[in-house]
């Protein structure tokens, strides 16, 4: 008998998680997931906006939610390769980081990531339960990070102005209205939903070479060019029409800023969507969730905005450092 026999033999629990399956090429979708598709977007998008606009305790109570539920959505994905996250404490650290990023900022929200980490290694510990040791820590601790601490740099960008306050003082906070974080904010969704749906629909039309085959089938080369066309597009209009009703929240943000920052974000938006089909295709699951009709889970709709707003926030801190240097 081998020694993991006897492991196993002795019921110590020792845990493989499953391979990759693949999975059958994706259908194109019918008719009636895409009017189900666009009628929770009509539904969304409004109370998205509303939300972003208002800002103050609203925003956070809905970061914090969409968080949570994005974080138990992929401690799901987790459990479906055969380990066993330690989601509650993940959950308590994901709201927790975006309290401290809310009075704080992404450097504080940072600080409290390394320290779940040795907290999740302690309370692992505590378990005693080495043959999952390596697949909890990872999973809770990524879990935590890819959701919750990406998803914090959507407050500290909703309230840039008090980060350019904190970090270089009023003077140079002068030139960030104090509700600019709200273009910003909807930019930056305007950019990604609109690549989104232009690769979409592009590919259908024009589709020809697989972008990533083994990842997402049904996405193309063709397709991504047209939702980067798309999604540059979409961040001038948003320019254009925060220049005309609300032109002091984007006079920040030139025009040629606009165009470059609209094709990082519509190429980074991209990547995220495949990062998250490569973490549903592993776990052998369409979509993270079905709490969206015809869109799928919390993830599934958030999966590109997650790097794309760090990306923006970063962008902006650097754009703003270069004007004021």
């Amino acid at each position: 008998m081998t020694t993991l026999q006897a492991a196993g033999a002795a019921g110590e629990g020792v845990v493989h998680p499953r391979p990759p399956t693949p999975l059958p090429p994706e259908k194109p979708r019918n008719r009636s997931d895409l009017g189900l598709r666009l009628l929770t977007a009509a539904v969304l998008v409004p109370g998205v906006i509303y939300v972003i606009f208002a800002g103050g305790w609203l925003y956070l109570a809905v970061v914090i939610g969409i968080s949570l539920l994005g974080q138990r959505e992929f401690y799901g994905l987790i459990e479906e390769k055969g380990a066993q996250p330690l989601w509650g404490l993940g959950l308590t650290a994901g709201a927790a980081i975006q309290i401290v990023a809310w009075f704080g900022n992404e450097y504080h929200a940072t600080i409290l990531l390394t320290a779940f980490l040795l907290t999740v290694m302690l309370a692992q510990v505590a378990k005693a339960q080495i043959a999952e040791a390596l697949a909890s820590i990872s999973g809770t601790f990524f879990g935590v990070f890819y959701v919750s601490w990406l998803l914090s740099h959507a407050i500290v960008l909703r309230r840039f102005h008090s980060v350019v306050t904190s970090r270089w003082g009023a003077d140079a906070a002068a030139g960030v209205p104090p509700e600019a974080g709200v273009f910003y904010m909807l930019f930056t969704l305007s950019v990604v939903v609109a690549c989104d749906a232009g690769a979409y629909f592009a590919g259908r039309a024009y589709g020809r070479r697989k972008l990533a085959p083994q990842i997402s089938p049904g996405k193309t080369v063709e397709g991504a060019l047209g939702g980067v066309a798309v999604g540059i597009g979409a961040g001038l209009v948003a320019k254009a029409v925060f220049d005309l009703w609300w032109p002091d929240l984007s006079a920040s943000l030139s025009w040629l800023a606009t165009c470059l920052f609209g094709l990082v974000l519509s190429i980074v938006g991209i990547i995220g969507d495949l990062v998250e089909s490569l973490l549903k295709r592993d776990a052998k699951a369409k979509d993270t969730g079905s709490l969206l009709p015809g869109m799928g889970g919390i993830l599934d709709r958030i999966d590109s905005n997650l790097l794309a707003i760090p990306v923006m926030y970063y962008l902006l801190l650097a754009y703003t450092y270069v004007r004021i240097a």
